[in-house]
Formats: C-alpha cells, structure tokens, sequence
C-alpha cells in the first residue's frame, strides 16, 4: 500500500475541511397545533412532548 511521503499541513488540511459545514434543519409545521420544529424530533408544546402529532409523554405523568 502506498504511503504519503510528509504529512499533510495544517494549511492543507484546514482548507480541505473548510468546505464542510452544516446545512439548515427543515422545519415543519404541525397541522393539530400549529408548532413549528425540527423535523424527525421530538418537540416540547407546553406539558406535553409531542412526536409525530401524537402526545409522547406529559409532564403530570411523571
């Protein structure tokens, strides 16, 4: 297998990864209440947490 002969710089490297960055979350709007969030997580509307339109857990439950 061939190996390199120096290492690569920090020059070198910092520009090859500066390419690479975090795109932007989708956003979606629940259609029962309305809340916007984060696509494919969980999310908080008052008490309750919420997922996929449907109450995962409360808060007077626990």
């Amino acid at each position: 297998m061939p190996n390199p002969k120096r290492r690569f710089s920090k020059t070198r490297t910092a520009s090859r990864r500066s390419t690479k960055k975090a795109g932007v979350p989708t956003l979606s709007v629940d259609p029962a209440t309305g809340e916007t969030h984060m696509r494919h997580r969980a999310y908080q509307v008052g008490d309750d947490l919420m997922y996929r339109g449907k109450v995962v857990s409360t808060k007077a439950a626990e």
